[in-house]
């Protein structure tokens, strides 16, 4: 059996609000809106995340990205108005940094060490 897409959900209070902040990290809209209070942005060939409204649940949600280039992510925010905060060490070797939207959900990115690479 195999996972064809995987989907993250991350719940919000307000929609409209929480669609700015989004399009910001991302540095664009949506790529579709599902239904009403929902909308889905493609992060990688087969991940995707969605911003639905779940008052009960908004605030709660972690999401951690795994990325190979941490400075390039930490300039483009940057240079899209998020404050990353102070680079960290996130385990062993990894690099990193967690914001905050503004329900309060946590997005972590982080770079693990490069493999070495093989030798014949």
């Amino acid at each position: 059996m195999a996972i064809t897409e995987f989907f993250a959900g991350v719940p919000v209070a307000g929609c409209e609000r929480a669609l700015t902040w989004y399009e910001q990290l991302w540095g664009r809209p949506p790529d579709f809106f599902p239904e009403p209070g929902e909308a889905v942005w493609q992060i990688s060939d087969h991940a995707w995340l969605y911003v639905v409204t779940d008052a009960e649940r908004a605030g709660n949600g972690l999401i951690t990205l795994l990325v190979d280039d941490l400075d390039n992510w930490v300039t483009s925010l940057r240079a899209r108005g998020i404050d990353v905060g102070p680079i960290q060490e996130m385990g062993p070797s990894v690099p990193g940094f967690a914001i905050t939207d503004p329900e309060g959900n946590r997005v972590t990115f982080g770079q693990p060490p490069s493999e070495p690479e093989a030798t014949a």
